[in-house]
């Protein structure tokens, strides 16, 4: 889900990708592409709705010799990409099918870890566009679009009429006079105002993107130059760091992933959450949630307006090192086709890759939240696109995390991560 994972994509926050050779071994040349079939093994997150293996129950019904068995990743991104490379370097063949963070696609690519999928195995124009980007590296399409989608901010529709607040906030001034004044309600003693997704991992770079980009900064300039120690870039890092500070995110927040944010504002101890839209069918169960009924949904706000998300995604994408190629290819190609992502979306509220969907008024019933995605989706950016994400994501992680904790002023954590950026970037 880091992250998980995510639209005019071309240009913002690109890393030249000359750097392709740089940052670890490719394992050699990959075999080729084969059309071998049989049973298969599909590397993927965790199913917190269980629909995937349902999806999967229904393919093994069809295909008895071309089974699907699921192997679920670890929660934590750093970690799933961790296992999906020790894999790929031994050149193992336990995975034939691979979900994919938006941002590791040229990193796989690039070491010839996955192959190039064939022309017209999936209906490239049936995507939106930006998740259709973050599946290709060098023009050829790598790894098929699933999920998709960018931060929204979910917020207690209770509290703030209680309150007497009209509408979500759409400024960061306007979120923290919203939970003072929902502090002063009996109803609002005790709540916490507001919490993202803050632990040392890559939901932390995600989060300092969007305070970056929604105080008018940018990580990286069009042409691949850090741009982190711009007065625009340190005005987002302060935001994160004073709202640690001022008790508007509460100090246990410094170890949040997705699910301990997603938790803590399902038990009703937050007015205001940033995440991504599959904690919608979660929070809206009226068996599991405190807060079911009583929450909306908004676009994330900014330092003067609507603010900026990143945008995320999983993508799928076929191992070459997988002995059973064509089955793979055809599981890919059956998990995005229109009626299966619309099985998938009406059971849960992961936002899937296919730009009908969020105009499709049976989807819009059952998730009303799903224009508000799409208004963000047109105001998100995303995660530079270059072979060494994974350094480029580290160095954010260090430096904001000595921010957050006071090891570090945010003028002396910019200054250090503009140079650790710097070098990555030469």
């Amino acid at each position: 889900m880091t992250t998980r994972l995510l639209p005019a994509v071309a240009a913002a926050l690109s890393l030249a990708l000359a750097s392709a050779a740089c940052g670890g071994s490719s394992g050699g040349s990959a075999p080729a592409r084969n059309d071998g079939r049989g049973p298969i093994t599909v590397a993927t997150g965790k199913d917190l709705t269980r629909t995937v293996q349902r999806l999967v129950a229904a393919w093994n019904g069809d295909h008895p010799k071309e089974r699907v068995r699921l192997v679920e990743l670890p929660e934590d991104g750093d970690q799933a990409r961790q296992q999906l490379v020790q894999n790929m370097r031994i050149r193992s063949d336990a995975y034939d099918v691979v979900r994919l963070d938006a941002v590791w696609t040229a990193e796989f690519a690039a070491r010839r870890w996955i192959l190039p999928l064939p022309d017209g195995l999936v209906d490239a124009s049936s995507f939106v566009p930006a998740a259709l980007e973050t599946g290709r590296y060098r023009g050829r399409l790598y790894a098929a679009p699933w999920l998709t989608g960018t931060g929204v901010l979910y917020y207690r529709e209770d509290l703030l009429a209680g309150a007497g607040v009209k509408g979500p906030p759409k400024t960061w001034a306007e979120l923290r006079d919203a939970c003072a004044k929902v502090r002063r309600t009996p109803e609002g003693k005790g709540v916490d105002c507001y919490a993202g997704q803050y632990g040392k991992y890559e939901g932390l770079t995600v989060n300092y993107s969007e305070a970056v980009q929604s105080a008018g900064g940018e990580v990286f300039d069009s042409s691949g130059r850090p741009r982190v120690d711009t007065p625009q870039a340190k005005a987002g890092l302060r935001f994160l760091v004073d709202g640690f500070r001022n008790g508007t995110v509460p100090r246990k927040a410094i170890t949040f992933k997705e699910e301990e944010g997603r938790r803590a504002f399902q038990e009703g101890h937050l007015v205001f959450h940033r995440n991504w839209a599959y904690v919608y069918a979660l929070a809206a169960e009226k068996s599991g949630s405190k807060v079911a009924g009583r929450f909306g949904v908004a676009p994330i706000p900014g330092e003067g307006g609507p603010g900026s998300g990143t945008l995320g995604g999983n993508n799928l994408a076929v191992s070459a090192f997988s002995g059973h190629q064509a089955t793979a290819r055809d599981f890919v190609a059956h998990i995005v086709s229109p009626a299966v992502q619309k099985e998938y979306g009406r059971a849960q509220s992961f936002p899937l890759s296919l730009a009908a969907l969020y105009g499709d008024p049976g989807m819009i019933k059952r998730y009303p939240y799903l224009p508000v995605l799409r208004q963000g989706m047109d105001r998100a950016r995303p995660r530079p696109v270059v072979v060494r994400y994974n350094e480029v994501s580290t160095a954010v992680q260090e430096q904001v995390t000595a921010a957050l904790t006071g090891e570090k002023p945010v003028d002396q954590a910019a200054e250090d991560l503009q140079k650790a950026l710097t070098a990555l970037a030469d």
